[in-house]
Formats: structure tokens, sequence, C-alpha cells
């Protein structure tokens, strides 16, 4: 059915915003309003249509991203219900990639919640056409002119409402479409102020409209209508609609709505670059190149692997031989599903528009780009809080790495490592309730059971002030020996700071080239004069310095914001190697090190603290407690208060605890990573106190 339908008919939308203000049963409702499926299905007794993972029934949420599809009309829409926690929004970030268009939810009780303002940032920074839906309208009335302001206060004065509940007493008997009110225009006191505001709205996009409406002239609805994509678009206005999915309350006016001001995807303009760099202009033409990219990957119970690509540009067909990601080599699409939640469908072919599944294709990883334009990276934030796994049994140990493939395949935001200085397995997520839900997985999915504990802080090393010095690596044992001699200069190489303005001729006279290693921030100068190094023997000095810098010098972290300048050495014509100068330049760097001040970073965290305003002034004592600098106060709607602080990680490794403690359980919070500074160095002394400490008991239990 999908197949054959006209691009201009289609909508395809993620549904956003914070747990529990009901988006999964709105899809539920809406899939069931539109005969998409039967029954009865509810996320509280578990057989909801979006929710059918064990981990989703046992916490009634939303875990991962699903997608599902209905017509209503003419109207062909596929959405994405996407994840209330902060802890998986990567899940969202994936899905907002695949849609063209997002719809954040907001309780209509409760109003704007911390998810929702995470979500509406991200959403901002993708540069999408953006809907509110107000949800659980019936029951208790809803004052819609306090919950319009903090809407318009958080996300603009161009939110609009596209519509409102109708009540008899205690009871919603419909909704009232404000562009078009018809008899309820006198009828609903508040009908007509906010049939004003949004046809004002209106006619700003059109200079003709505008004049006509300030002389009095009122432009009829046909003439409105045609307006509303291009002000969505530019998001001069987002419309703002009412439902409730219990009752079955303004579902049809719902997606009429999202049918009038959603873009289709020929609307979209996106933005690639071919194989020479040059920018590349997509409309989702079903007949030009093939451009689709892998917004999302899941591993079912039975190692099945499904790939969710959204096509973008061209026509993606079974059995097709395709490039991915600029590689010159192709791979073949086996088979192609059309995906209804839990379900599949095969497909023939996906046009310019959809969003498929491609099953057991292993070259394929979320963010793969398929055919031969280059799509900009998903960007995922960086997982901070780590967890140290091991399995209980040896049993346990066989399947831990085939479960743990599968973790890194289905979430980006989850970071793999082993510590090389514990040789324990760290695995690092968005938060504790993220690591709990991944644990749970592998139990349930892979029968997999671990023991954990916390993990040591990813700290990094670096230096305060320049040092120079040299080492002079010599051997000699019979025969040909080894000999090199390296002379160094080491300067801190502040994060940020541009390679051309610090490798400068002024500062370095005798420069000759510099390398910058973007991942450490470490930047290699070369100013050997006179050819005291033979140029063959510089590389392997700088791999005696990189090696180095995986391993540390003070206490076995990596070592960033460093640069170094080779100036100087000694070679001898027979016993100098590429060997011997890779040790002598590991060691000089080591020994310049030591010299110039080390100490350590560790990572700082951006942490916004939801809380109660009466708890409000136990968050600031908390924070100062904790070594935290509080930036500031935002109100989150209602009685709710959110705290932006920056603080150590090593202080908020448990912090829901800390909270839930604090509030009474009303308290929620989000994390992401901020940069890395300066341990302070009582902190630093302590816990170069406990790492020697736990090294010595490792060193005595294996001996």
């Amino acid at each position: 059915m999908s197949s054959h339908v006209q691009i201009s008919n289609r909508r395809n939308i993620a549904l956003c915003g914070h747990g529990s203000i009901g988006k999964t049963s709105l899809i539920d409702a809406l899939l069931l309003h539109t005969g998409a499926i039967a029954g009865h299905h509810s996320v509280d007794d578990g057989t909801s249509v979006c929710d059918f993972d064990p981990e989703e029934k046992l916490h009634k949420h939303t875990i991962e991203a699903k997608v599902v599809h209905l017509q209503s009309d003419s109207v062909y829409f596929t959405f994405l219900d996407t994840p209330g926690y902060t802890d998986c929004i990567g899940q969202t970030i994936g899905a907002l990639v695949a849609a063209d268009g997002a719809v954040i939810g907001i309780n209509a009780h409760k109003g704007i919640e911390v998810n929702t303002r995470r979500v509406f940032k991200e959403v901002l920074d993708l540069g999408m056409p953006v809907s509110l839906v107000i949800t659980r309208v019936d029951g208790e009335a809803v004052d819609f002119g306090p919950l319009m302001q903090q809407i318009r206060d958080t996300f603009g004065p161009s939110c609009v409402l596209m519509n409102l509940p109708k009540r008899d007493g205690e009871l919603v008997t419909g909704i009232v479409d404000l562009l078009e009110p018809g008899d309820d225009l006198g009828a609903v006191m508040e009908v007509g102020p906010l049939h004003d505001q949004l046809v004002e709205a209106l006619v700003e996009g059109s200079d003709v409209l505008m004049e006509r409406y300030l002389d009095g002239d009122i432009p009829s609805i046909q003439e409105l209508l045609p307006l509303l994509p291009d002000a969505v678009l530019s998001r001069e206005l987002i419309p703002v609609f009412c439902v409730d999915a219990r009752d079955n309350i303004g579902l049809s006016e719902f997606l009429r709505g999202l049918a009038q001001t959603m873009p289709s995807p020929d609307r979209i303009e996106r933005h690639g670059s071919s194989t020479e760099g040059q920018d590349v202009v997509l409309h989702a033409d079903a007949s030009g190149p093939l451009v689709a990219q892998v917004f999302k990957t899941r591993v079912d119970p039975y190692l099945q692997k499904l790939s969710y690509i959204r096509v973008f540009n061209g026509t993606l067909k079974k059995d097709q031989l395709i490039h991915v990601d600029g590689d010159s080599q192709t791979i073949k699409i086996p088979t192609l599903l059309e995906v209804q939640a839990g379900q599949t469908q095969p497909l023939d072919y996906a046009e310019a528009g959809q969003i498929v599944a491609v099953a057991k294709v292993d070259a394929l990883h979320t963010g793969s780009v398929l055919g031969d334009v280059r799509m900009p990276e998903i960007h995922f934030p960086q997982p901070m809080v780590g967890l140290a796994i091991r399995p209980k049994t040896q049993a346990d140990e066989k399947r831990l790495s085939v479960a743990l493939h599968k973790l890194v395949e289905e979430d980006p935001t989850i970071r793999l490592d082993r510590d090389s200085l514990t040789s324990e397995v760290v695995l690092t997520g968005m938060s504790e309730l993220h690591l709990k839900l991944l644990l749970e997985r592998m139990q349930h999915r892979d029968k997999v059971d671990l023991e954990t504990h916390d993990p040591r802080i990813p700290l990094r090393e670096t230096i305060q002030i320049q040092a120079e010095g040299s080492y002079r690596h010599k051997k000699q044992s019979g025969g040909r020996g080894q000999f090199g001699e390296v002379h160094i200069r080491m300067y801190p190489f502040p994060r940020g700071t541009a390679v051309e303005d610090f490798a400068t001729k002024s500062r370095f006279p005798s420069l000759k080239a510099v390398h910058h290693d973007a991942v450490n921030n470490f930047l290699w100068i070369d100013s050997v004069v006179g050819g005291s190094i033979p140029g063959n023997f510089l590389p392997a000095i700088e791999k005696g310095f990189k090696e180095r810098i995986v391993r540390g010098v003070i206490a076995g972290y990596p070592i960033q914001d460093v640069a170094v300048e080779v100036h100087y050495g000694k070679h001898h014509p027979v016993d100098s190697s590429e060997a011997a100068f890779k040790i002598a330049g590991a060691m000089a760097f080591k020994q310049v090190f030591l010299e110039s001040q080390p100490c350590l970073l560790e990572p700082l965290v951006k942490l916004d603290v939801s809380v109660p305003e009466s708890h409000v002034g136990d968050v600031y004592g908390d924070m100062s407690s904790r070594g935290g600098r509080v930036l500031g106060t935002d109100s989150g709607g209602g009685d709710i208060q959110v705290v932006h602080c920056i603080v150590p990680l090593r202080e908020v490794m448990h912090y829901g605890r800390t909270l839930s403690s604090m509030t009474g359980g009303q308290g929620s919070y989000s994390i992401e990573f901020s940069s890395y500074e300066v341990m302070p160095p009582n902190a630093q002394q302590q816990y170069l106190q406990t790492v020697k400490a736990e090294d010595e008991v490792e060193s005595l239990l294996s001996s």
C-alpha cells in the first residue's frame, strides 16, 4: 500500500516529549481510530502495539523508538513513537533524523517538563518544523490561559492554539476548530479571541492578506489554509492541538490538522555532499540518485538484525547492489520490510519519503549512508555514567560478548571499554537508569547475569607549565647496538587553541612540520635543524610519543592538550634505528612531562535538576557540597523549577538516589558531558593515593 502513495500525501512525524504524557497511548488510539489495528491496546496492561519489548511492558514506558503507519483520508502517516526518558535521548535523536517534522506532547495538567525542553532543543538544532499537542484534556478543566503563556514563554510567541476542547460541565463533548469555528464562534467564550489570534498569525505570511485584514476584510478559510504549511515550515507558526487518547477526543481533528500543517517529504530541503565535497541538495525525488540513511538498529531475540532506513532520495529496491558510507565496494539488499511496530511485511521497493527496514545486513550500522551522497553525521550525546561488569558464571561469560555486541549495535549512546589498569569491562551509558535498562535487556533477551561495581572515573592527564629535556637511549650487547637521542620542549596546548595561531614562525623559527591529533588534542612540532635527527627517524619518535599518550604518565590515563616540539637530537650511522628513536622519544616525553607540572583532568557534567520549588534550596546546598556550580534556575511549569548545574562527574555517579531521597521521589534530572577541567589538588592527591592502594592490592593478589 505505502509503495504507491503520492509523496505529497506522506507525513513522517516523530512524536516526542516527557514520559507519562500519553504519547504511546495516543499512537495506539490513532491506529485503532483509523482501522490500522483492531482490538484493545493499553500501555497499562502491557498490550500496547508499540511497547512490545519485555522491559517496556515491565516499566510501562517506551524505551526504543518505534515505527508505525496509518492512513487518514488520503494522507499516509508514518509516526515514530519515541521514549519519554531523557536517559534514552539517543533513540529520540535517531527518530528525529528520520522524520520530516516533530510533534511534542505536553500534559495538560503538568505543563512543560524536563524532557519536553530537551527534545525541543534537539528539534531546533536540526532545524525541523514542529507542532505541539496538549494531551489528557478530559477530566478536570484545563486553564488554557496560563498553560499557553508557559508554552509561549518556553517555545516562543509563534505557538498558537489550533483547536480547543468544548465542555459540558465536567465532560469534554468535542473539539472546536479555531480556524473554522462555525457555530462555536459565539457559543464558547474563548473561541473569538483565539480565532482572531490564529488568523493574525497566518496573514502575517502574506502582504496582500495582511493589508486586507487590517482594512477589516477577513480572509476566507480557503485563502488561509494554503498558508499553513509554509508558516509551519519556517517556524513562524507552531500549531498547538488538543487531544485525549483515553476518551478518543480530538483524534480526527489532530490528524486533519497534521495533514494541513506538517510538510510532506518533498517540501523538506536536505543537504548532503558529493564524494568531491560539493554540496548536494535533496528534495525527495524518487527518480533521482539513491540517498538513504540508517537511523536505528534493532536486534531481536532470534538474532535478526533490523536496520531502520529513511529513504531521502531515489528508490531503494530489493536485491539492489549499493555503496555504503562512500565505500567503493557494494552490498546487496536481500529484503525490504514495511514496519508496523513489532510486525513487518515484505516490500519490493521503497521510494523517497518512505521509512523501511532491512534485515540481516552486517555492513549497516546506525548512521550508515546508502548511496553515493554523504549525509551529515548523526550527533548523539556522549555517555557519562559507567559501570564495571563481569559475568557471574562461565556460561554467562560465553554469552556476554554476543550480548554486548548487540547492545553496541542498537544503542549509539553507550560505549564499551576495557580498562587497561584493571582489565575490567566498563559499560558507559547516559545514566544509572539507562544502565539498569541495558542490564535488564541482557538478562531477558540474552540470559546473561552480571556482577557490577563502580568503575574508575574516565580521567585524563595534562601539563600546566612549559618544560624541556632530553633522553639518550644507548644499549650495547655485542654486535650492532641501539642509539638514539631526542631533545624536546613541551607546552600546554589548551583545547580550542587554533593550530595555526600556536605553531607560528615567531614561536618556532625553525618550524618544518606540524601534526595535530584532534582526538587527544596533541600537537607534534618538527623544528629539527642541521639534520641532527635524520628525517626517516622522526615518525618513530612521534609513534613513541603517541604510545606514551595512550598509556599516560602519572596515573595511567590518556594524555591530552599537550604540544611537543622536537628540536634537536643525535644519531649514530650504524647503531641508530627506528626502534631506538621510538624508545628515546617515549622516555623523553615521560621525563619532560613530569617536569611540566602534570595534573589530572576530570570530566565535568551539565546537570539539569527538576524539583518542586520547595526543594530548590536543597539542590543549591547539595551542589555546593559536591564542588558544583549552579548556573541558574528556570521555571519547569507549575510548581517545578529546573536548576542548571556544572559538577564533577565523580560527585554524581549515583545522583539519582540522592535526589530521590532529597525530594521524596519528586525530582528528576538529565546529565550530559560539559568539559574536562583540572581536578582540585586535594581531590587529586586523594585519588592517586586510592589508585596506588588498589594497585598494591592487585599486585599482591596476582603474585
